[in-house]
């Protein structure tokens, strides 16, 4: 082999690792959290005012997700390598142009394309596409020398196998929890210290004021502007951003109490009781339901008697929605559970847990459990357990593995 071939050799492998580990990753960590990325695709929907399509952003999450972690594992195995490749760029050669848009306009602070695994810039994200669409276009060209790691025999299982794989993953994260909880309430977190940032870290501010002489108007700052000088007369004042810094991992936390006021017999919103909850030294229940109407109900005993057990032990119970306190008045004359709401963004509501409804065990600000709907336990003493979150992520990703590549050198050994 002369020395150009070598080098071509070494740019296919380089390329075929870069994108198909890209597009292994970017697919696996959205399909961890397969409602996030609706969440973003609605985003989008929201910002292009295709509202209309609302219902149809879950399953356009699941497709995409599916079809980046396939075509990016088919890569790397070397499986129909013409048809890949050449589906790898075009997929490329769409959203490169579509993240520079989104990095010229800024619909959203950031597109989702790691999900909350690993968030980078628009611009960032512009520039990896660059890359992986230079990558793309040389394996479309150069394919033929893409060495498959199984025969034309067994292609077609391994590649079934990924597909199911992908697909069934994805969907076990819509029907239960995420696997790996990325987010800023995941289990072990402290939420007060995840709304704190450093000051010398944070936005630095400049107040401007406006005046206006002789009819033109004119900025100054706090260091010049004419407040002892008659002939100018003040328009406004703004306070604008001099220099972008860190961000609090949660921004949009904040609880209002509900209540029922029996003299005109309507639920209205009371007092902040945000500190009040974050700062409880006891175990708090929250129960979590971003919109009462689209509840799923099928449940709601499993809530109730947690309920029950926490009035009877002491703890305090939460239901915390971003439903208007009319809605949770008709809900509450429908289904008499007594429970304590609050009403809270939606957004962070969505953040705090995938599911409608979800429960979040808490104390001290500390996110002690969370549990959606389906798998909310038997309201004893080891509810209160603490565990380990890090050393279940662990087992976790190596179970994940040796589901995925277990089967694969299966196939292998029988290829052989």
């Amino acid at each position: 082999m002369n020395q150009k071939n070598k080098i071509e050799k070494f740019l296919i492998e380089l390329s075929r690792i870069i994108v198909g580990v890209t597009f292994v990753f970017s697919g696996f960590v959205k399909a961890i959290d397969p409602m996030g990325f609706t969440y973003k695709i609605q985003d989008y929907l929201i910002h292009l005012n295709l509202v209309d399509l609302y219902q149809l952003a879950l399953p356009m999450a699941v497709f995409m997700v599916v079809v980046e972690f396939v075509l990016g594992a088919l890569l790397l195995l070397g499986l129909y390598r013409k048809p890949v490749t050449i589906l790898i760029a075009l997929m490329m050669i769409f959203f490169t142009p579509f993240t520079f848009w989104i990095a010229l306009t800024n619909p959203v602070e950031d597109c989702g394309c790691f999900g909350d695994a690993l968030v980078i810039s628009n611009w960032q994200t512009f520039y990896k596409n660059l890359i992986i669409v230079t990558g793309a276009m040389f394996l479309v060209v150069k394919w033929t020398l893409i060495k498959p790691l199984f025969s034309k025999r067994i292609a077609p299982f391994a590649a079934l196998f990924v597909t199911l794989f992908g697909l069934l993953f994805a969907l076990h994260n819509i029907y239960n929890l995420p696997v790996i909880d990325f987010r800023p309430y995941k289990k072990g977190a402290n939420i007060p210290e995840q709304m704190y940032i450093d000051p010398e870290k944070a936005d630095v501010m400049e107040t401007i004021f406006i005046y206006s002489k002789d009819g033109v108007k004119e900025v100054f700052t706090e260091e010049n502007y004419p407040w002892d000088d008659s002939t100018w007369t003040f328009i406004d004042m703004e306070s604008r951003v001099v220099q972008e810094g860190e961000k609090p991992a949660i921004e949009d936390f904040a609880l209002e109490a509900l209540y029922f006021d029996d003299f005109d017999g309507s639920w209205n919103l009371g007092g902040d009781i945000t500190d009040l909850v974050l700062s409880d030294t006891n175990y708090t229940f929250l129960m979590v339901s971003y919109s009462l109407e689209e509840m799923n109900m099928k449940h709601l005993h499993k809530f109730e008697e947690v309920s029950r057990f926490a009035n009877e032990n002491g703890y305090p119970f939460y239901l915390l929605t971003a439903s208007s306190a009319s809605v949770v008045g008709e809900w509450e004359v429908i289904n008499e559970t007594g429970f304590q709401f609050s009403h809270a963004d939606e957004r962070a509501l969505k953040t705090m847990v995938r599911a409608n409804p979800g429960l979040i065990l808490i104390k001290e600000g500390n996110v002690i459990n969370k549990w959606d709907d389906g798998n909310v336990p038997e309201p004893t003493s080891e509810i209160l357990l603490i565990k380990n979150p890090k050393r279940d992520n662990v087992v976790k990703l190596l179970l994940i593995a040796l589901l995925f590549f277990v089967p694969l050198l299966l196939l292998k050994k029988i290829d052989r």
